[in-house]
């Protein structure tokens, strides 16, 4: 097996054992077989996560919950960039329900695409710079909304657990005889989106 790590990155890592966990599951995932499916030495992986599949599974879910994560998991958003993504969201001028809608869209797709990892988002509420502008897009939109300081970490929470609670019901019912197609999936989806949104502005 090859000795030779140069391109070996988290971010390589963290693809690869999502393919294999797409394939085997999560109970599949070892550092083993990671290593094999990389070509690399198991101890490789360990240079990247030296606290082992503990640390790697953080990543994993860090990684799923970041729309904005591909081609940038091994280094943060330098200031500039931060300043910049901030400036575009706050100079967005379509109404609240309208940024949260696609925000919600964008971040139930991205648990879907990566849905053989949804179990790791039980126990692990990721940190990362894309949650902390999620919150902050969050935030300015539901005071658009008339919410009080309060009402807005409520209704946050409610649009975190409402998307993740929907792949999980999509995911679960795969392949069930009376199943939505896609389509049918996301237009109930967004139809829920919709009632919720309306009942967290009207509170």
């Amino acid at each position: 097996m090859s000795r030779n790590y140069a391109g070996l990155s988290r971010e390589r890592i963290i693809v690869e054992a999502l393919h294999i966990i797409a394939g085997r599951g999560l109970g599949g995932l070892s550092m083993r077989r990671l290593g094999d499916a990389l070509e690399v030495e198991a101890m490789a992986i360990y240079h990247h996560f030296p606290l082992g599949k503990e640390q790697l599974f953080n990543a994993i879910a860090a990684y799923v919950t970041s729309p904005a994560a591909a081609g940038s998991s091994d280094t943060e958003p330098s200031e500039e960039e931060q300043e910049e993504r901030s400036g575009a969201e706050e100079t967005d001028t379509r109404p609240w329900d309208e940024r949260l809608t696609d925000w919600a869209e964008t971040y139930r797709n991205r648990l879907l695409e990566f849905s053989g990892a949804l179990s790791l988002l039980v126990h692990r509420a990721p940190h990362t710079p894309a949650d902390d502008a999620a919150r902050a897009l969050l935030h300015r939109a539901f005071t658009e909304a008339g919410l009080s300081e309060e009402g807005v970490g409520i209704a946050a929470d409610a649009l975190y657990s409402y998307c993740l609670g929907s792949a999980i019901h999509q995911v679960r019912h795969e392949g069930d005889e009376d199943a939505p197609g896609p389509q049918e999936a996301r237009e109930r989806f967004h139809a829920g989106l919709r009632a919720l949104l309306r009942g967290l502005a009207a509170n």
